[in-house]
């Protein structure tokens, strides 16, 4: 079901176009391949408050896919034809389906009629990304992308050829909103083109994740609308400027550290929808709050859920509280089971992924012009 872009105002000096996000459903064992993404994306003090009033906030409506994915509506060529994609802060690339992409997944997507758009303009570059779920090859091409009025022309994006490994995924591609360097493609990210071309005033986008099964999730540009959280923001300065990785000081469990002892990166990423650690900080975790396997998952009694401990992500000295209720989410039968993930550790860094169970409870702002995000409790 196609699903509309809207559009409304708020009184107090700003513009907001609302585009929800929306949590869709999908294939849970595919999904937690999806985390791996990560893998390659590895590879790839207090400020003043940015003041927002009387700038253009450009918000755009997310949907959820039952805990799994955040999702919202862009368009690309002339006329518009639309998608459903997921805006990721741990990748940099805009890819969607072309028509001519015949294999089984792709078939099951709106794909991109190249044809039927005056506005198209072909390249010679091509492009591959591996993911761990699956892998995509494709043309990077150009054409006029809009996102609810946000609108960049001859923006460059992949269209997708060959696509494997994304059965059972209900989303269409991915519009990255990571930094330039870790493009895979050499296209300039959308983000940047915006800023670049004055459609946005500040270079900033934030994030408010819904609790809601699926609607009332919004994605914003140009500034934060305060409205969607409580307190101040806490702003973390990225470890280095090219990735939306911060450094955590520690994890911990009832007074006690359980991970990241030393400190460690942890990547906010709104692409992945999990808690991923190393394999066997993960493991331990499992057997601090009683979770047994079944198959690829960890279930606990759903009768336990609200006795569970709280687990505590400290970041530059605050602490972030993650409840039972949180970290344990219901699969298609009633079982419940871990929202953590554990990953093969690639370097001597330990490295987490604070994805969508730690972000529906901090409304997020990513900060490029000063290299920085804030978090503060969401609504």
């Amino acid at each position: 079901m196609k699903w509309l872009v809207l559009l409304g105002l708020v009184a107090f000096s700003e513009c907001i176009v609302k585009i929800p996000l929306r949590r869709v459903k999908t294939m849970r064992n595919i999904v937690s391949g999806k985390n791996m993404l990560n893998n390659f994306k590895e590879n790839a003090y207090r400020l003043s408050e940015i003041s927002f009033r009387g700038s253009n906030l450009t918000s755009h409506p997310l949907r959820n896919i039952r805990d799994f994915f955040y999702v919202g509506n862009i368009t690309i060529g002339t006329p518009p034809q639309e998608f459903q994609v997921i805006f990721d802060t741990g990748s940099s690339e805009l890819w969607v389906p072309s028509i001519f992409c015949n294999s089984s997944t792709c078939s099951k997507h709106d794909r991109f009629r190249h044809f039927e758009s005056s506005t198209f303009r072909l390249s010679r570059r091509t492009f591959s990304i591996t993911y761990g779920s699956g892998r995509i090859e494709g043309l990077v091409v150009h054409d006029t992308v809009r996102i609810g009025d946000l609108v960049s022309t001859d923006q460059q994006f992949g269209l997708c050829l060959e696509e494997s490994g994304f059965e059972g995924m209900r989303f269409d591609g991915v519009l990255g909103l990571s930094y330039t360097n870790i493009s895979f493609s050499g296209a300039i990210p959308i983000f940047y083109k915006l800023k670049n071309e004055g459609a946005i005033s500040e270079p900033v986008f934030a994030f408010y994740l819904s609790k809601d099964v699926r609607e009332g999730s919004v994605v914003m540009f140009g500034g934060a609308d305060h409205r969607y959280y409580k307190g101040e923001l806490n702003w973390i300065p990225l470890m280095k400027a090219g990735d939306w990785s911060v450094h955590m000081d520690r994890i911990s469990m009832k007074r006690k550290v359980i991970a990241c002892s030393g400190g460690c990166k942890a990547l906010v990423d709104t692409g992945s929808s999990d808690i991923v650690g190393p394999s066997t900080l993960v493991n331990n975790i499992w057997k601090l709050i009683g979770a047994t396997p079944q198959g690829s998952e960890h279930y606990v009694s759903c009768s336990a859920v609200n006795s569970l401990p709280s687990i505590i992500f400290t970041i530059k000295s605050n602490n972030y509280r993650v409840p039972g209720q949180a970290y344990i989410l219901k699969d298609s039968r009633g079982r419940c089971f871990t929202a953590f993930k554990g990953h093969q550790q690639s370097s001597s860094t330990e490295m987490w992924i604070l994805g969508d169970v730690f972000l529906r409870l901090y409304f997020s702002v990513f900060d490029r012009g000063n290299d920085r995000i804030g978090l503060a409790q969401a609504v």
